[in-house]
C-alpha cells in the first residue's frame, strides 16, 4: 500500500486468543511492526461480531482532526479452544487473520453501524475455567464425559448450544438488519453485497430466504476455511470478492456471536484494494 509507517495513527488488534493475558498483543504488534510510539494501540477481545465492533471504532477514531488512517489487525486460532474429542464442536472452526487499513476520505461517504448485545444469554457460548474467576488448576484441565454422546472436553475448553444460538440469529439478525435499512432509508434489496458471518451455511440460508436476499450476491466461504469466527468477515472479503470492489460498492455485513453479540453495518467502498489470499 506505499504507507509510511509513521502514518499509522491507531493499531486496532481484534483477538479472542490473544498471546498473553497481558500484555495485551496490539503492544508487542506496534513493536513488531515497528510503528511509531505515538501510535494509540489497544485490543478488543469480542468473539464473532468483533470485526464490525473493531470496524466502528475505527471509523469513530477517523472523525478526530488528528487521524487519517487506522490499521485494524485481526486473528483467531479458534482450534485451540474447542476439545478435539468434541464433536458438537471440534470440527467446525477454523484459524485465520486479517489486514485493514481504514483512511479518511469523504468519497467513501456516510457508514452506519447497529452494535447490540445480550449478556442474559452469556452461557450459551462459553469458556468456563481458566479465567480469573476460575483459575487454572488441575480440575479445570481435567477431561470429563460432558453429555450422552460421549464428546469429552475440560473446563478450559469451550462449548457451544447450537440450537440456542440458531435460535437467537432467527429472532435478531432480520430484525436488526431491517431495523438499521429503515432507520437510514435504504433499501436492502439494492446492496452490492451482503457478507453474513460464517458460522453454518444452513444458518445463513435461512438468513438469506428470511430476507429475501439474492443468493447471488451472497459470497460464503465456510466450505473453505470453517468458522473462523471475528475473521470470518474480512476473510470472505478476501477469498470471494477479489477484483470486485474497486468501483464504488455498498455492502451490508451482518454479525453474531459470543456474548451474546450482534451487529449489522452498512458501507460504502471506494478504490478498495484487496490483496491475495495467503494460505499457509
Amino acid at each position: 500500500m506505499n504507507i509510511k509507517k509513521e502514518d499509522i495513527d491507531a493499531l486496532i488488534f481484534i483477538s479472542q486468543t490473544p498471546d498473553f493475558r497481558m500484555p495485551a498483543t496490539s503492544f508487542i504488534l506496534q513493536e513488531r511492526l515497528g510503528l511509531p510510539k505515538a501510535t494509540m494501540a489497544f485490543d478488543l477481545t469480542l468473539g464473532c461480531s468483533a470485526f464490525l465492533y473493531g470496524l466502528s471504532i475505527g471509523y469513530s477514531l477517523l472523525q478526530q482532526p488528528a487521524a487519517n488512517k487506522v490499521l485494524i489487525l485481526d486473528g483467531e486460532t479458534r482450534s485451540k479452544v474447542y476439545s478435539p474429542k468434541d464433536r458438537k464442536t471440534a470440527f467446525l472452526f477454523g484459524d485465520a487473520g486479517a489486514a485493514i487499513l481504514l483512511e479518511k476520505n469523504n468519497k467513501y461517504g456516510e457508514s452506519y453501524f447497529s452494535l447490540n448485545s445480550d449478556g442474559s444469554m452469556s452461557d450459551t457460548i462459553k469458556i468456563d475455567g481458566g479465567g480469573y474467576r476460575m483459575p487454572s488448576s488441575t480440575e479445570t484441565l481435567r477431561e470429563r464425559i460432558v453429555d450422552e454422546y460421549g464428546n469429552i472436553r475440560n473446563l478450559e475448553q469451550g462449548y457451544m448450544n447450537g440450537a440456542e444460538v440458531f435460535n437467537f440469529v432467527a429472532r435478531e439478525v432480520p430484525k436488526d438488519i431491517k431495523h438499521i435499512c429503515e432507520n437510514t432509508n435504504t433499501d436492502l434489496q439494492n446492496m452490492d453485497y451482503y457478507l453474513l458471518h460464517q458460522a453454518n451455511d444452513f444458518m445463513n440460508q435461512f438468513l438469506i430466504r428470511k430476507l429475501k436476499l439474492n443468493p447471488d450476491k451472497v459470497p460464503s466461504s465456510i466450505s473453505k476455511f470453517g468458522n473462523t469466527s471475528s475473521v470470518s468477515l474480512p476473510l470472505t472479503i478476501v477469498s470471494e470478492l477479489q477484483n470486485k470492489l474497486q468501483e464504488e460498492k455498498h455492502l451490508l455485513l451482518s454479525a453474531f456471536g459470543v456474548g451474546l453479540s450482534w451487529g449489522t453495518a452498512i458501507i460504502k467502498t471506494a478504490d478498495c484494494k484487496i490483496s491475495p489470499l495467503v494460505e499457509i
